[in-house]
């Protein structure tokens, strides 16, 4: 009885609390509940490579918030564009107090993400969003389930539908149908991988048991995959401006609870045929205030440090939260936490 009690938590978590109606989109206010220690009851700030700095517990009267599977700032740190996995656009901008930490999240909109044929979708096989990047005048999305990346016009992809799309190079039936593309991400201009999209599949696995990945296009256009171990599973990714790759993986299963972490791959690595890997830059568990991290973005603060932002996809469960969460970067080449 415990396991099959157990077994429905799982399902309840992964299956979140049923369809609801997705057409309608608009303005949301989003009420904002402040994390100040990772650790409850700690006062420890430094995890790892990473410096917590803040949080958020995100809600709204607006039922369309929720699983959020990406995220990405534009250049003022301020403002951003998330993608949820019910084919929805979540844009804000979060505030910071006199701290500088996280506040809240103010000028927030829902809307629907349209597809190729100019029609919104109400469930979640055609408009799966998983990952998203920007790119010039682009926003790039990945969707797992009808597995493609579409390009929409920025701005303006609250209301087109898409006016391209990439080859994603990985045969579609090598794909599985819930754990493939979700993670996109930009390489910078200046490293090899010469801006070039590049994405990795959650957990389609080739016949060693690795991710399977792939650079889209440019002079090192191929496939690639990612070592995949303890039940770690690709949700999002960034590159830094040296060209490294921070790849956020989540475990989430009974047999361990929720768990994240990011390993950091060499940017060099990363080339056709390659199985690439990295250290472990950063690992938490249950005990600490995470949940289901699915997305991941950086960028250079004021201060001159590298700043992450992770946030998390609640499955418009009950049973979790939708969070975002702020660290700094440190010495992170030399800190390997397992």
């Amino acid at each position: 009885m415990k396991r099959l009690c157990c077994a429905t938590m799982l399902v309840m978590l992964l299956a979140g609390c049923g369809p609801m109606n997705t057409s309608e989109g608009g303005p949301a206010e989003i009420h904002a509940a402040a994390i100040s220690a990772l650790r409850p009851g700690s006062e420890q700030t430094q995890f790892g490579a990473l410096e917590f700095i803040g949080g958020l517990e995100l809600s709204s009267d607006n039922a369309l918030l929720g699983a959020l599977s990406a995220i990405r700032f534009r250049p003022d740190q301020r403002q951003f564009v998330s993608v949820l996995d019910t084919g929805h656009w979540f844009t804000g901008t979060i505030e910071r107090d006199e701290n500088g930490k996280l506040k809240g999240v103010v000028d927030a909109r829902i809307m629907p993400m349209i597809d190729r044929f100019g029609e919104t979708d109400a469930g979640k096989g055609a408009m799966d969003a998983e990952g998203l990047a920007f790119r010039d005048n682009r926003v790039l999305a990945s969707y797992e389930q009808d597995h493609r990346v579409d390009a929409y016009p920025d701005p303006g992809f609250e209301t087109s539908p898409p006016d391209g799309s990439i080859p994603i190079l990985i045969p579609r039936k090598q794909l599985r149908g819930n754990r493939s593309l979700e993670t996109l991400m930009i390489a910078p201009q200046s490293s090899p991988l010469s801006g070039a999209a590049v994405i990795v599949a959650e957990r389609s696995l080739d016949d060693q048991g690795n991710m399977l990945a792939a650079i889209l296009e440019g002079p090192l256009k191929g496939r690639f995959t990612v070592r995949h171990y303890d039940d770690f599973d690709a949700s999002d990714g960034v590159f830094l401006p040296d060209g490294d790759l921070l790849l956020l993986e989540r475990r989430f299963d009974l047999a361990h609870g929720i768990g994240v972490r990011i390993r950091r791959i060499r940017g060099d690595d990363i080339r056709p045929d390659a199985v690439v890997d990295g250290k472990v830059i950063f690992q938490a568990g249950s005990n600490l205030q995470i949940d289901n991290m699915e997305g991941l973005d950086a960028f250079r603060a004021e201060d001159g440090t590298t700043h992450l932002i992770m946030v998390s996809d609640d499955n418009h469960s009950i049973l979790q939260r939708s969070l975002m969460l702020e660290f700094r970067l440190r010495d992170e080449k030399l800190v390997s936490q397992k």
